[in-house]
């Protein structure tokens, strides 16, 4: 029976972490993930958990303080947002590399500069070639369960890649929810123990973690790596398919809503999918076939399903909550559009950069989206493929 309550998203994760009671948590806080290792540090202190608990002085360390850690056989875990994920850079290429399963919570804040402390997606994004599998939440009970699903995807033994758990800052990570809450018990039972084949403190078959890799091999484990990320598709679904069986909450990919006839849609990640979903309901009150693709898994990306999720739709819309600054586009869009590229029938496609520096969208403003879409449908033309919504004014294209 699951239990209810109400958490702010910052809570429910360490609520999550917690419950699974990791070997390492690597401590540097920063805005909005603070409260994240502020509460686990007084799990801590009151003895609910076992974890050994290292305050670092800076994200770089944070990271590397994991790196050793999941080396010599033990869950590692942190906290992080923005800037502080820009300085761990280097040591998420040596954990994805070294194919240490590590988990950080990433409470997505737009990164400097100018110094900007609310919520967008640049930080992660800045981050999706690392080698770090990643997933991304709409609302405070989908960050507590994608992190319960965390560990047992990366540490799939064909897949053995660190993996990031993101949320949005603020508009979940500090606002409060209704939330249902498992067991203990349930939750380190579906978790399970860590046991890693070969790890730094095994005696028996010893082995280096990070040497110098000479071109004669660095390549054939740069493939074993692009080969893992691939596994991490069925891992994610293996893993949502025993979430579903043990708590009754389904996972996929991706969610798709209302998409059986859409003839337009939005793609989009995060908790903007609820301010669609109202969107959605509205216009499909009014007649207007609208659907939304909600993605959860960026990485690995689900090139396949999405091209077939929205191989009908006539005109759809890429929002981005992050700038890409290639001169075509955000990041999300770049990966949609190659998605439907081998699509017999491609749909009408446009990109909308959003949200950036916590910039509102309401539900007027994916209204907005929502009725360009029907002007692209109706006349056949894709117009400009590049737009931004939000700010007061601009020399370039402004939906």
């Amino acid at each position: 029976m699951s239990i209810r309550d109400r958490l702010s998203g910052n809570e429910a994760i360490a609520c999550a972490m917690r419950q699974i009671n990791p070997g390492v948590f690597a401590a540097f806080p920063i805005t909005p993930s603070t409260e994240i290792p502020q509460y686990f540090a007084q799990y801590v202190a009151n003895g609910l958990v076992d974890t050994e608990y290292v305050t670092v002085e800076s994200e770089h360390s944070s990271m590397s303080t994991c790196i050793g850690a999941q080396a010599a056989g033990v869950r590692a875990v942190t906290a992080t947002s923005s800037c502080g994920l820009a300085y761990m850079t280097e040591m998420l290429y040596v954990a994805a590399s070294s194919r240490l399963p590590i988990t950080l919570a990433c409470v997505n804040r737009a990164l400097t500069g100018p110094i900007n402390i609310n919520n967008d997606h640049s930080d992660s994004m800045g981050a999706r070639d690392t080698g770090w599998i990643q997933l991304y939440a709409e609302n405070n009970q989908e960050a507590y369960d994608n992190y319960l699903q965390a560990m047992r995807i990366a540490e799939t033994p064909d897949v053995r890649l660190p993996i990031m758990v993101c949320q949005d800052g603020f508009i979940t990570s500090h606002a409060v929810e209704n939330i249902l809450l498992e067991t203990d018990e349930k939750v380190r039972a579906f978790v399970g123990e860590y046991t890693p084949e070969h790890h730094l403190l095994q005696h028996s078959n010893p082995l280096a973690v990070g040497p110098y890799d000479t071109c004669p091999y660095c390549m054939e484990h740069k493939v074993q790596q692009a080969e893992a990320m691939k596994n991490a598709k069925r891992a994610v679904l293996e893993v949502a398919a025993d979430f579903a069986r043990t708590f009754g909450r389904k996972y996929g990919l991706f969610e798709a809503y209302a998409m059986e006839d859409a003839e337009v849609a939005l793609v989009l990640i995060g908790s903007t999918a609820g301010t669609a979903k109202a969107c959605v309901q509205r216009l499909r009150e009014r007649g207007v076939k609208a659907g939304l693709l909600k993605l959860r898994v960026f990485r690995p990306f689900p090139m396949e399903e999405i091209a077939q999720a929205l191989s009908h739709v006539k005109a759809m819309a890429v929002m981005d909550k992050s700038e890409g600054y290639s001169g075509c586009g955000g990041p999300l869009f770049a990966e949609v559009r190659s998605a439907c590229y081998d699509l017999p029938n491609r749909p009408l496609m446009t990109n909308v950069v959003y949200g950036l520096g916590g910039r509102d969208c309401a539900v007027e403003d994916v209204e907005r989206v929502y009725r360009h879409l029907l002007r692209m449908a109706e006349s056949g033309q894709a117009g400009p493929r590049y737009l931004h919504m939000g700010q007061r004014s601009s020399e370039q294209e402004v939906l």
